[in-house]
């Protein structure tokens, strides 16, 4: 494992995403049923000024789900970086470990019941329920080393949780059927500023908080026993990084529902374009690239089939299901070579 970054790279990769991200948001703000001209957008960006019409639409409906695309995409591409370090395992992410369908399920039956919830509430129920899904999988870490027997018991976890979804959505009435529907697949259209305040306070925690521990996800993929001789309390270190995570899915998934893949393609990216696996600079540039990555898949959802909108949670799966496939097999073949040369 190669721990030392080379800054210049990190540096360059940085500022081609801080452009890229500009780019997108630009694009965000200006295309859309009513087109507006890049110069109006600067206009009400910097002045908030300008016509009645550009500036509502702007103001109300595609800066606050741009910056919540953003904020989302941020916290997954931080969250699958934080959970295959932690875990030692490149598979790992929160759809695939049922982090996220345990907050679901929560969401799933506050919807559904039509529960009446203070404001910001609901990211906090939804942390109970991806906490103890999360825990199971911590558990199974203690149990085996093996990523694919982990991930086989995370897929387990998720499909009890989904079942018992499904179980809500019977239950349901077809109004508030559609609206899970359209939850579940994860989606950003009609999120408003009230969707950003709800996830802000946690993410705003979480996020500076995860940078910390890169030092201890360093010190934890030269394995556990060298990790535990130089200090680091091993156990308690995964458990506060789950619960990190667990903290940030729950304000996702309460927002935006459960998107898939960016949590685990956005750092495998960083580390191969990196050509290192330092959680110094992997973890804010998979921040960066779990940003660019939602909020693109979003402008893409919107603009596809215009006037037509397709929830990002589809784009994101077709983007990252290949990935998840190839990174499977390799997996598989890393395993295979192991045991191979053991014997």
């Amino acid at each position: 494992m190669r721990t030392s970054a080379r800054p210049i790279r990190a540096l360059v990769m940085a500022l081609l995403l801080g452009i890229a991200l500009v780019g997108v948001g630009m694009l965000a703000l200006m295309l859309g049923v009513t087109p507006i001209p890049a110069a109006d957008v600067w206009s009400i960006l910097l002045t908030g000024e300008g016509e009645r019409v550009p500036t509502l639409v702007i103001q109300t409906l595609r800066l606050p789900r741009f910056i919540l695309g953003m904020l989302a995409g941020a916290a997954l591409g931080l969250v699958g970086a934080l959970l295959q370090s932690a875990l030692d395992n490149p598979l790992a992410e929160p759809g695939l470990l049922g982090v996220s369908s345990g907050a679901s399920l929560v969401v799933a039956i506050v919807i559904v019941f039509d529960l009446s919830l203070p404001f910001g509430m609901l990211p906090a129920l939804a942390l109970a329920g991806g906490l103890a899904a999360g825990l199971l999988i911590l558990l199974a870490t203690r149990l085996t080393r093996d990523p694919v027997r982990t991930i086989l018991i995370g897929a387990a976890i998720s499909a009890l949780l989904s079942a018992m979804i499904t179980c809500v959505v019977v239950l349901g009435e077809p109004n508030e059927i559609q609206v899970l529907y359209s939850f579940l697949i994860g989606s950003l259209t009609g999120r408003d500023w009230d969707a950003v305040r709800m996830v802000l306070p946690w993410l705003a925690l979480g996020i500076p908080a995860s940078l910390l521990f890169a030092r201890a996800l360093n010190l934890l993929q030269l394995g556990d026993e060298l990790a535990e001789g130089l200090g680091l309390p091993v156990f308690r270190t995964r458990t506060i990084l789950l619960i990190l995570s667990s903290a940030m899915m729950a304000a996702v998934v309460s927002a935006c529902g459960p998107i898939s893949f960016i949590a685990l393609i956005a750092p495998h990216i960083v580390r191969r374009i990196l050509r290192t696996s330092d959680a110094r600079p992997v973890l804010p540039l998979s921040a960066m690239l779990g940003a660019l990555l939602l909020t693109a898949a979003d402008l893409l959802a919107r603009e596809i089939f215009s006037p037509a909108e397709l929830p990002v949670g589809l784009i994101t799966v077709v983007m990252g299901a290949p990935l998840a496939l190839v990174l499977l097999r390799r997996t598989l073949t890393a395993r295979q070579a192991t045991e191979e040369g053991a014997s």
